[in-house]
Parts: C-alpha cells; sequence; structure tokens
C-alpha cells in the first residue's frame, strides 16, 4: 500500500486553552494520538489497535483560541506487528506546521499480544522516503 495521509479537523474552544490562553499540551497529545489511531484503523480493524509510544512530540508555535487545528497523518513506517505514523498539526489556512511527531502502534490479538498485520508499504514519494528513514531509526 502506499502511504494515504488522513486529515483530522478540531475546533480549539476555551476548555482545551492552558494557563497562556493557548492549546494545552495535554489536550493536543489527545487529538495527535487520536489523529495517528486514525490513519492506522483506516487499514486496520481499530479493536486490533494499541498505541505503544509517542516519538518527539515537538511544538513549534503556539495553537490560538478559535483556531481549527488540522492534524494530517500518513503510516510511514511498518514492522511485523508495528505501525509508525508521521503527524502533523497545521492551523486551517496556515503554512507552518505548529506540532509533529511520530506515534508506534502494535496490532494485537485477542489477548493482548502483538500479531502479525500484513501491511507492506510501497513509497514512492521523496518526502515520505525521508519520513521512512526517521520513523526507521526510532525506538
Amino acid at each position: 500500500m502506499e502511504p494515504k495521509e488522513i486529515s483530522y479537523v478540531r475546533l480549539v474552544k476555551s476548555e482545551d486553552l492552558n494557563h497562556h490562553g493557548t492549546l494545552f499540551a495535554g489536550r493536543c497529545a489527545e487529538w495527535f494520538v487520536e489523529a495517528g489511531f486514525i490513519a492506522v484503523a483506516s487499514v486496520l480493524p481499530a479493536e486490533n489497535i494499541v498505541c505503544m509510544k509517542i516519538h518527539g512530540l515537538e511544538f513549534s508555535r503556539p495553537v490560538q483560541l478559535g483556531q481549527i487545528a488540522q492534524f494530517y497523518s500518513k503510516i510511514v513506517h511498518v514492522g511485523k506487528s508495528s505501525i509508525k505514523v508521521f503527524v502533523e498539526l497545521k492551523p486551517l489556512n496556515q503554512d507552518e506546521n505548529a506540532v509533529n511527531g511520530f506515534i508506534t502502534f502494535v496490532f494485537i490479538d485477542k489477548t493482548g499480544r502483538p500479531q502479525p498485520h500484513g501491511l507492506h508499504l510501497e513509497i514512492i514519494n521523496e518526502n515520505d522516503l525521508e519520513l521512512n528513514r526517521i520513523a526507521k531509526e526510532l525506538h
């Protein structure tokens, strides 16, 4: 399969803010993982997917009250039972991202043990090749 970008959108409301009046990192992390999960659940059964690790969740600029937080996620690396997803947040109508990072998910059986997912990536895009290279080095 070729990496497919999934878009996930949230409105930043007052209950999502920190004491500085910008998007609270904890709320952003929740949405970040949700966006990554949706990318994996678009190709595998949701009941067999668990989040194992967030890698380098990096905040580069604040997200303000009333902004539309648009997350873009895509699977960039697969192992035998693991799936690594790159996620970035770009506020709607802005070119620069505010947050980015990687998440590792694991495909599990009914007992919670890792099982092979059978996914294979066909990466042809130069940007996706770079994301794949970075994801391979994450532990």
